[in-house]
């Protein structure tokens, strides 16, 4: 038998025989549907032959029988009724087990998320995405098939979004395009390690969405709860439905607070705090300004994570203070991260390495935080080094900086889009989709091997803008995405190690090197980040102005 758990309540599993129902009375079931009609396969037992065996093995038994293919709402109501009847636990069966998951997906609309019944029914094995549109409508069938058809639709008002808008719109002033976004504000993420170290104001980094859209681009406010890519759909909350001719994917990634236990009790207070988060970004400032002796404890999660330098930005710039104020002496400082370097591109280890002597800052490598107890200031770790037996260590704090976990959105996750891991599956270089060649994906939410940064977004939107223009005009992809991030490491007040490379580790320099050696610490970098930066994000990424970031020409069309 192959039994797939839905809950505690219900399992699904393909055809079932008349012996397995001895075994399931015996594993503790005490109910059986049958989701088959009788005579589908000439091997197939029939339904009385069942009820006979289930009687004989002292359990219940029913037969809604469900044509393939054709699961109705009655059908689905029928289904929640039987539920709700037969004692628990329950097996549903019918041929590959998929029309029994589809009836309970459908039963279980309105009372759960779209994305938590996609998910549960994804990780016994059914992809039900087929039917997202209908749990979306509280189960029902949808009486209109289309609210609104746009040329180019793009899912997410971020960084990504915008710029990739922008400079569609550069390319084909003409061509109809669509963002889908929920959020009334757009934040310039990268300034947040700023506001932490005292340098920017909150409200520096934040404008108004409505303001940034570009013009002729449609804004539609709204949260995109599931995909059908074999219908040119997406399906809205509400059961509103956009359908496009070509679909762009990027809307950033979920942090996952919940993930360590105790955490979103104690954020923002409790001394526990994060630059990952607009309103708490402050506090780390306050936490460092008044913190004179004690344990500051700098946490880095598993990979992959928006900015792998952020984390420790946060301790750099939190010691430089400490430093220049006289209390570093009295302060031991921290960095636990659940890997196993410093950082991933070694070429920028060795001027990281002399700020960490600076600080006297201890590198506890595969530290993963796991809990917090925040009102006893108490963080607990599960350490997994190389060739030792995992454990788990408890650190007292008086400040911590938490840099949380980091997955795919859930819609994202649970969408036909992704690979195996959740993240949305396209080629690296063009920013295709593996599958479905109408699609694009750019920024944190899509799977290339490249760092998760504003700086990477910006130079993947005019890639996939000049290869969704190609694709309008007939032509093969024409622009290529070599991997490059960017990653500005305030090591103190004043100077940045400017981390600048793509794919492999391959250093990737924007000025010469008499200029600007990335790898050393430098002034002229600290006033890129500060000064010179944000207004080039702001009105030059945003408005479709590719200074730097030109996209390089496809291998093949340049052969």
């Amino acid at each position: 038998m192959d039994i797939r758990k839905i809950d505690d309540r219900l399992s699904v599993a393909p055809q079932i025989a008349i012996a397995d129902l001895e075994r399931l009375k015996q594993a503790g079931f005490r109910a059986v549907i049958c989701n088959r009609p009788d005579g589908e396969a000439p091997d197939q037992p029939s339904f009385e032959e069942m009820r006979q065996a289930a009687e004989k093995a002292g359990i219940e038994i029913r037969h809604q029988p469900v044509t393939s293919g054709k699961v109705t709402d009655e059908d689905a109501q029928a289904f929640a009724r039987l539920m709700a009847e037969l004692p628990g636990p329950v097996l549903a069966y019918c041929r590959t087990g998929t029309r029994s998951a589809t009836l309970w997906a459908l039963s279980q609309a309105g009372k759960r998320p779209l994305t938590e019944i996609l998910a549960t029914a994804k990780a016994a094995g059914y992809d039900l995405s087929a039917v997202a549109r209908r749990i979306a409508n509280r189960g029902r069938t949808p009486e209109d098939a289309t609210d609104a058809h746009h040329a180019v639709v793009i899912v997410g008002g971020g960084a990504a979004g915008i710029a990739t808008a922008a400079s569609l719109k550069k390319r084909k002033p003409d061509l109809d395009v669509a963002i889908i976004e929920p959020s009334d504000v757009h934040y310039y993420q990268p300034g947040w390690t700023l506001v932490g170290g005292g340098v920017f104001r909150p409200e520096q980094t934040a404008h108004l969405e409505a303001r940034l859209i570009p013009d002729g681009v449609k804004w539609i406010k709204a949260a995109v709860v599931a995909f059908e890519p074999e219908r040119n759909a997406v399906i809205l909350e509400g059961c509103r439905v956009v359908t496009y001719d070509r679909l762009v994917v990027c809307p950033g990634l979920k942090l996952d607070w919940g993930a360590i236990e105790g955490l979103e009790a104690t954020l923002g207070k409790n001394g526990v705090t994060s630059n990952y988060r607009y309103d708490l970004a402050p506090y780390t400032w306050e936490l460092v300004q008044g913190l004179k002796r004690g344990r500051a404890i700098f946490t880095q999660p598993p990979m992959p994570i928006k900015c792998a330098g952020a984390p420790q930005k946060a301790m750099y710039l939190s010691a430089d203070h400490w430093y220049r104020t006289g209390v570093l002496k009295d302060i031991e400082v921290n960095f636990n991260n659940a890997g196993g370097v410093l950082f991933g591109v070694k070429d920028y280890v060795p001027a990281l390495m002399e700020y960490v002597k600076k600080y006297d800052a201890r590198l506890n490598f595969f530290h993963n935080l796991v809990a917090v107890d925040g009102p006893a200031r108490k963080a607990i770790f599960e350490v997994k080094e190389p060739e030792k037996e995992p454990r788990r260590v408890e650190m007292e704090f008086d400040m911590m900086h938490v840099c949380p976990p980091q997955t795919a959105p859930d819609f994202i996750r649970v969408s036909p889009l992704a690979d195996a891991a959740g993240w949305v599956d396209v080629d690296q270089s063009t920013l295709r989709h593996k599958r479905f060649d109408n699609i694009w994906s750019l920024g944190d939410v899509m799977n290339a091997p490249n760092a998760k940064t504003a700086a990477a977004a910006r130079k993947q939107a005019p890639v996939v803008a000049a290869n969704i223009v190609a694709d309008i005009e007939g032509r093969a992809p024409v622009a290529d995405y070599d991997g490059y991030g960017s990653c500005p490491l305030t090591v103190e007040r004043g100077k940045i190690v400017l981390a600048e490379f793509g794919y492999g580790g391959v250093l990737k320099p924007s000025f010469p090197k008499v200029l600007l050696d990335g790898t050393r610490p430098s002034r002229l970098a600290w006033m890129l980040k500060e000064k010179i930066l944000p207004p080039i994000y702001w009105h030059a990424m945003l408005k479709g102005r590719e200074w730097l970031a030109e996209p390089e020409p496809h291998k093949i069309a340049a052969e």
